[in-house]
Formats: structure tokens, C-alpha cells, sequence
């Protein structure tokens, strides 16, 4: 697993980004949290420069991170995890100490995503379309995950080559299908740790207003960023740091 690890001392963060993401995602966050603690940054299993085809569910890709942590001699973390990488801060169980979600529902019963997005996960079609995809089509997709305008880092684009194809069917319709069993909301509470969870006003996917609802209802703190989307860490990186912080 590819690892940036960053600062000293501890608290220490944990930051997990979401499908066909990378380390790049903290660019902004990783060194304002640096300066309170140790900032491990790991690319996920199928993505960026850890690659690779197997253990893409959220369960297989915590295991991955457990030995990480474990080669680092690190028992707890704060877990920040953002969109799909939620999921596998929520999986590393024991091992959090705090949890943090970003820009990420309980479950897809109210998602909306892209048009034709399913169609990655289509067993030959999805990879054809993964790998012919015009550079167009890749920022139009990718600038879904920030509200409406935000003029995103071009270098972000790069992360959709690097990801493995097979990502898509496991996020789209295996994690569907896993978060209508067991939703992250029921996960939060049955974990018991303090819980902050970061939404943003305009995100695309989720209903802002409906997911704080149900966290809260779990006993989570819900903060709602105004001038953010998706991914506010991104788009709100200060911000992101003092909720964290705050914790």
C-alpha cells in the first residue's frame, strides 16, 4: 500500500479517500493536520500508485490498513474518512479511536449519481469505457464531486487512469447492495466513538439535510459546510481542520 506519512507524535489521523481517489485528495488538509499530530495518507487497494485487482470491499481494503498501522506500531487512530473511504474507516473497527466522515451517506436510497455511471461496472463494457473515456468526459465526471463552479485541480484527473476498473462494480453495485443490509448510520452507533461527520451544502450525490438527519440520530455531530459539495476537504480544507480539531 502506498503510504505518505507526515508530522509527528500523536493524535494520529488517518485519512481514506473515496473511489478513483488518491492521496492527492488531503493535498490541502494533510499539512494544517500536521501540525497537531502524525497525518498517515495511504492510496486504497485498486487506486492510485498501490494498484492492484483484488480486495476492493471496505472490509478487505481495513485489513490492508490494519498492517499498515501495524508496521508503524500504531494501535488507534483518528479515522477521516472521505465518501467510499468512510466505509473503510467505519470497517477498521478497534482501531478507531474518533471517526470522522466526509461527504458521505448511510446508504445509496436516496443517491444520485452521474448518468450512465452504472455502466462502469458492466462486466466488459465497464473497463472498455474506463479506458476510452475522452479527457471530457473524465473532468465532467469528476467535477460531480464538487458543487457547481469550484474549479478543481486538473491533477485530480490523473487518479481516474490509476484506478482499477473492477473499482466500479464494487462501489456501485456490491457497496449498494452491502449499505441496504447494514447502513453506515447503524455501523456509527454500534461502533460507540465519538463521531463528527462533514457535509456539504451543494453535494451532488446526497441530500445534505436527510443524511445529517439520520447521523444525528445516531447520537453523531452533523456539520454543514455552506459553499461546499462532495468534497469539502478540497473545497473547505481550513474548515475541515478545525471541525477535525474540534472533535
Amino acid at each position: 500500500m502506498f503510504v505518505l506519512d507526515e508530522g509527528q507524535g500523536c493524535p494520529v489521523f488517518l485519512l481514506l479517500h473515496g473511489f478513483s481517489g488518491s492521496v492527492r485528495w488531503f493535498d490541502a488538509v494533510a499539512p494544517l493536520l500536521a501540525a497537531h499530530g502524525r497525518v498517515l495518507r495511504v492510496d486504497l487497494l485498486g487506486h492510485g500508485r498501490t494498484g492492484g485487482h483484488d480486495g476492493l470491499d471496505a472490509e478487505s481494503q481495513a485489513a490492508a490498513v490494519c498492517v499498515v498501522l501495524d508496521e508503524r506500531g500504531i494501535e488507534r487512530v483518528t479515522a477521516i474518512g472521505h465518501s467510499y473511504g468512510a466505509d473503510v474507516a467505519l470497517a477498521l473497527g478497534p482501531r478507531v479511536d474518533k471517526l470522522v466522515i466526509i461527504g458521505q451517506a448511510p446508504d445509496y436510497s436516496y443517491a444520485t449519481f452521474p448518468t450512465g455511471s452504472r455502466l462502469l461496472a458492466a462486466p466488459v463494457l465497464g473497463p472498455l469505457l474506463h479506458r476510452l473515456a475522452p479527457p471530457s468526459a473524465v473532468r465532467k465526471a469528476t467535477s460531480y464531486a464538487f458543487a457547481p463552479g469550484f474549479d478543481f485541480d486538473p491533477v485530480l484527473l490523473r487518479d481516474h487512469a490509476a484506478t482499477c476498473p473492477a473499482v466500479a462494480r464494487a462501489v456501485l453495485v456490491d457497496r449498494r447492495e452491502a449499505l441496504a443490509r447494514r447502513p453506515l448510520d447503524e455501523r456509527v452507533r454500534d461502533l460507540g466513538v465519538p463521531t463528527l461527520v462533514v457535509l456539504g451544502r451543494h453535494d451532488r450525490f446526497y441530500d445534505c439535510a436527510r443524511t445529517a438527519e439520520r447521523y444525528r440520530a445516531v447520537g453523531a455531530r452533523a456539520e454543514i459546510i455552506e459553499a461546499a459539495g462532495h468534497s469539502p476537504q478540497i473545497e473547505a480544507p481550513a474548515k475541515i481542520v478545525d471541525l477535525v480539531l474540534s472533535l
